[in-house]
């Protein structure tokens, strides 16, 4: 939600200029008037689009700008048999969780759901291995359970023993 305002200022600037330029350009009135009225019909269109667009999943076969991500933990999972697999993913590295929907595939779902019951049962968390990865390559599983966290540490020190203080009688 950080970056709606500057793509939206965007889009605003653009579809001025078009108006602007189509205003000056030597056409009749009843041709410029159409054009600043699509250009004042477009501008919240493109913003209601784009709000709409902020709750929908994302495919991943469309995110560029984290491609290159490595791991990603998944933080919740839904899959839709026939249609796709959607993801709640806190990437490495990125502030906010994001949503997006894997292709469907069954393979792909039975890893999910394998990984899960394994981490489930680990108490660990559920990762996902090169989650933006266009590859064919199905030797690894992408769906990963982590390692069972640590016992926290017995550094216990004994206390010294309690000693026993009789109280003197005065006899």
């Amino acid at each position: 939600m950080n970056n709606l305002a500057p793509y939206t200022f965007a889009a605003v600037a653009l579809v001025g200029s078009l108006a602007l330029i189509t205003v000056w350009a030597p056409r009749r009135l009843a041709a410029k008037l159409l054009a600043i009225c699509l250009a004042a019909l477009c501008i919240p269109a493109a913003y209601a689009a784009t709000i709409d667009l902020l709750s929908r999943p994302k495919p991943v076969a469309l995110e560029w700008w984290l491609q290159h991500a490595e791991d990603a933990t998944v933080l919740g999972s839904q899959i839709h048999e026939g249609e796709g697999i959607h993801l709640w993913l806190q990437l490495d590295g990125a502030l906010e969780p994001r949503a997006y929907v894997l292709p469907w595939d069954r393979e792909t779902a039975e890893q999910l759901q394998a990984a899960l019951s394994e981490a489930h049962e680990r108490g660990s968390e559920l990762r996902m291995r090169m989650p933006f990865e266009q590859s064919l390559d199905n030797r690894e599983p992408k769906f990963y359970a982590m390692p069972q966290p640590a016992l926290p540490p017995k550094d216990f020190i004994d206390p010294p023993p309690m000693q026993y203080q009789r109280p003197e009688v005065d006899a």
